[in-house]
């Protein structure tokens, strides 16, 4: 039997390995401008198009996920503050990081 720190390790290395393949522009991710920089990311636009009663979001209002290698962002924003992401500019209603992945809950008010 192998000891706790040594599957702690194996456990990190699998995890990095993931974030690897997710990103990897040969595999899930895909290039995007993030605030006029191009990265690997992972725009999910179907993860919030239900809300908790499940309705769907209205026309007005274009909302998204971005999953993107910590480094590769700019510093951490407060919900409130805006991203801009390929040219259109959201507001982050959620940043979350873990295991080197940040998590951008973003949404985009459309005016008409």
């Amino acid at each position: 039997m192998q000891p706790a720190n040594n599957m702690e390790f194996d456990f990190k290395k699998m995890a990095a390995q993931d974030r690897l393949v997710f990103l990897n522009l040969k595999e899930f991710g895909e290039e995007h401008a993030v605030d006029g920089k191009k990265i690997a990311a992972v725009l999910d636009s179907d993860i919030l198009k239900e809300n908790p009663n499940g309705q769907s979001l209205t026309v007005a209002g274009a909302s998204l996920v971005l999953y993107a290698a910590i480094e590769d962002l700019p510093l951490r924003r407060p919900s409130g503050e805006g991203l801009n992401v390929d040219g259109r500019e959201y507001l982050i209603l959620d940043w979350s990081e873990d295991m080197g992945i940040a998590a951008v809950s973003l949404d985009q008010n459309i005016t008409m």
